[in-house]
């Protein structure tokens, strides 16, 4: 793992089976143990795991014994509800599908558990994660790996990173879940079910089950269209990723945090630039079209000198749909239930200084409309649009500021720094909740770039009142 981390200890964590009672017939893994992938799960097969790391700092940490512990007695009773994140995703040859095994051979030997030690104190940690540019490399090691390059492969892993200096008590958090199996709003839910039950172990009887069944997502010749995806991004299965995939050496990480005067500075220029050129707003900008417009923007203006970024450039957004289908699925699914919003603008158009903001509004509202007025038009297209798109002139947000990650307590009190660390293409916004309504940003930049994104984002969000988080 690196020098800066040594592993302690490595062990398994099953599913409580005096839990399972708690988990309804209908929700259960079907199939015969087999939760067949949806054709929106499968566009993330090839992804790189999610890996989010929680930081928590103070006398409430409890020693790692018995932190490890309640981690793993809460794991257990959580993991006999959302059930699959114990299986391993499989390759099925015959037929050509993906699916999550969570029949008992593929259950065992458990959820992968890693405790380790970072040779630092928790400051050497956290700076890992603050200042001008993230120690990429270094975060990672925080989190535990999940090898789902070739199937079968696990879907979670946890890693619990103490540090070797210091008599304060610290700890990191890691959990690694893959996208094919969830999407944000999933991974949300299981989070806040862990950390209930570890605050306390009562609750493990009153979880509400989610729900696996993909046939929720109604679409003509859905496993068609699951297959033909498979075979675009993942053509040499049971391989799913290329060992070329990998993170560019010239890609750098940075968070910045938006408060809520920020933001709400940031909505009333769009409005402002709106009306001035004549394209006025219909409703007030909510939080996350403002955020990805202000980030959209500073992307272009810090590649103004950029021969290749003329032109068109791309915002890639996603759409939960869970309440815009019909009928509507229902909020406890788990799974991913997203849909790709592709918004357009030209380059020049987006570095404007008066109307920019306004343009980059304009252009992700429109996409976003369009694609919940018809939630699955077209989704057998959906990756051939995306892979159609220049690398170099598109940007993929993920994350959401809904998702309001401060609020993780496993009983220690809430983390003082949460992280997401993957990165899986060039130009990526990762948003999450901040406390008092603000908004975190984590972006991934070409190295050459970042400097000038920062000085916009900075400059157009409050003239220096907003900070590097």
């Amino acid at each position: 793992m690196g020098s800066r981390v040594r592993v302690l200890n490595v062990s398994h964590v099953l599913p409580a089976p005096d839990q399972a009672a708690v988990c309804s017939p209908e929700a259960l893994p079907v199939d015969g143990g087999h939760v067949k992938l949806s054709f929106m799960d499968a566009l993330f097969v090839d992804r790189v795991p999610m890996q989010r790391l929680f930081f928590y700092e103070g006398p409430g940490i409890p020693p790692l014994p018995s932190l490890v512990r309640s981690l793993r007695s809460s794991l257990a009773a959580v993991l006999a509800v959302f059930h699959p994140l114990a299986g391993k995703l499989t390759h099925r040859a015959s037929t050509g599908d993906v699916v999550v095994d969570c029949t008992p051979a593929a259950v065992s030997p458990g959820v992968r558990f890693v405790e380790a030690e970072y040779a630092g104190t928790i400051d050497d940690m956290r700076r890992l994660a603050v200042g001008d540019e993230h120690h990429t490399e270094a975060l990672m090691l925080l989190g535990p790996e999940l090898n789902a390059g070739r199937l079968p492969a696990p879907v979670l892993a946890v890693q619990v990173t103490r540090p070797a200096v210091g008599a304060g008590r610290a700890v990191v958090v890691g959990v690694s879940i893959h996208h094919a199996v969830a999407d944000g709003h999933s991974v949300w839910r299981f989070m806040s079910a862990w950390s209930a039950v570890s605050r306390s172990p009562e609750a493990a009887s009153g979880l509400t089950p989610p729900t696996f069944d993909r046939a929720a997502i109604r679409y003509p010749k859905a496993d068609e269209v699951a297959r033909k995806f498979l075979r675009t991004i993942a053509p040499a299965l049971p391989v799913a990723r290329s060992p070329s995939l990998h993170t560019p050496p010239d890609l750098r990480r940075r968070s910045f945090l938006l408060r809520a005067d920020d933001i709400e500075s940031v909505k009333h220029r769009i409005l402002a630039e709106s009306k001035s050129i004549g394209e006025q707003m219909d409703t007030h900008p909510s939080t996350f079209v403002a955020v990805a417009s202000l980030v959209w923007t500073s992307i272009a203006r810090a590649k103004r000198l950029d021969p290749a970024a003329d032109g068109d450039a791309y915002f890639l957004v996603p759409a939960d749909l869970r309440r815009r289908l019909a009928p509507a699925v229902d909020e406890r699914y788990f799974g991913n239930c997203v849909a790709p919003c592709f918004a357009r603008a030209a380059a020049r158009d987006l570095r404007d200084g008066g109307a920019g903001l306004a343009r980059a509004a304009a252009a992700i509202g429109a996409a976003v409309r369009e694609r919940l007025g018809d939630p699955l038009g077209g989704a057998e297209r959906w990756l051939e649009r995306f892979l159609a798109a220049p690398r170099e002139r598109l940007t993929h947000a993920a994350s959401s500021n809904r998702f309001m990650a401060y609020e993780t307590d496993f009983g220690w009190g809430a983390p003082s720094r949460v992280e997401l660390v993957s990165l899986f293409t060039r130009e990526l916004v990762l948003l999450l909740g901040a406390e008092d309504g603000g908004v975190q940003v984590t972006v991934a930049l070409d190295h050459a770039h970042m400097w000038g994104f920062a000085a916009n984002l900075l400059m157009v969000s409050g003239q220096g009142r907003s900070q590097s988080a």
